[in-house]
């Protein structure tokens, strides 16, 4: 029978010399943002072995150079942290910064959500929306119960009437998803706001998509007690110009998500 061996580890060479000393290590930003993750990744130190101090509270707003946690530990067990601790943190505030961003462009003309932590993977979802939370913005677009009917949905039911009409016991907020798949846009919104929607998600990504929403439904008196919604691919510079529309709701996706990592440093201290 063939026996396998345990993979050897390189570290326990280099290191033989000094592996009983400890040393501390600072993990600090090299840019301005929000951090978040520093839970995790003290719960994750603990695994290894490792000490770790966080110096800024969770959801806090630091300067570059700011020093957040502090760790102490072996030599193999500090590179074996440092290969996890920037990730944990790093991912998590970037996308928390990017939220904090978004929100300050907003200026509060509208309400800015992201939804894009649906499609992500499992694992990461809970992560994401701890980090969403933690720029100021919402995970959700909207904070009491309610059902989201996507184009699938409305496919199903064979369109946009047949599908509300279906749902209209259930006692949650209505929103919708509009793409002009059925109709044209105007008749699509105009079809919603006549049964029961109470958000208007305008997904196609063209703003002058919501300039027609608005406009119907003033036309139409029905503008009072509901939302338009706007979303599809929008980036956060496009933000300042939407403050010009009639607009209650934008939905950021892969802008927040996706955002670069914050950058970190991980530095032994002699």
């Amino acid at each position: 029978m063939n026996v396998i061996k345990e993979k050897k580890d390189i570290r326990d060479e280099i290191f033989k010399n000094i592996q009983g000393k400890t040393f501390q290590a600072n993990i600090c930003v090299n840019e301005s943002g929000v951090i978040v993750g520093l839970d995790k990744a003290i719960e994750k130190s603990k695994k290894i072995g490792l000490e770790s101090y966080k110096l800024v509270k969770v959801g806090q707003e630091v300067k570059k150079n700011t020093l957040i946690l502090k760790v102490y530990g072996t030599p193999k067990k500090l590179t074996i942290g440092e290969n996890y601790l920037l990730g944990t943190i790093g991912k998590y505030s970037g996308i928390a910064t990017a939220a904090k961003r978004a929100k300050r462009l907003s200026s509060n003309n509208f309400k800015i959500v992201c939804g894009g932590w649906k499609k992500m993977p499992y694992s990461l979802k809970t992560s994401i929306r701890e980090a969403i939370n933690s720029g100021g913005i919402r995970p959700r677009i909207s904070d009491e119960p309610f059902l989201y009917l996507d184009k699938n949905y409305v496919r199903m039911y064979g369109g946009i009437k047949n599908i509300l009409k279906a749902v209209e016991k259930i006692k949650r907020i209505k929103v919708i998803q509009i793409k002009g798949e059925f109709n044209k846009i105007e008749k699509e919104v105009i079809e919603a706001a006549t049964n029961g929607v109470d958000i208007i998600m305008i997904d196609t990504g063209k703003v002058n998509d919501c300039k027609i929403a608005s406009r119907v439904l003033k036309e139409n008196n029905l503008r009072k007690n509901r939302k338009i919604a706007f979303g599809g691919n929008i980036k956060l510079k496009d933000i300042p110009k939407l403050k010009n529309y009639d607009i209650d709701i934008i939905d950021i996706g892969r802008a927040i998500v996706d955002a670069p990592i914050l950058d970190l440093s991980f530095d032994v201290i002699q």
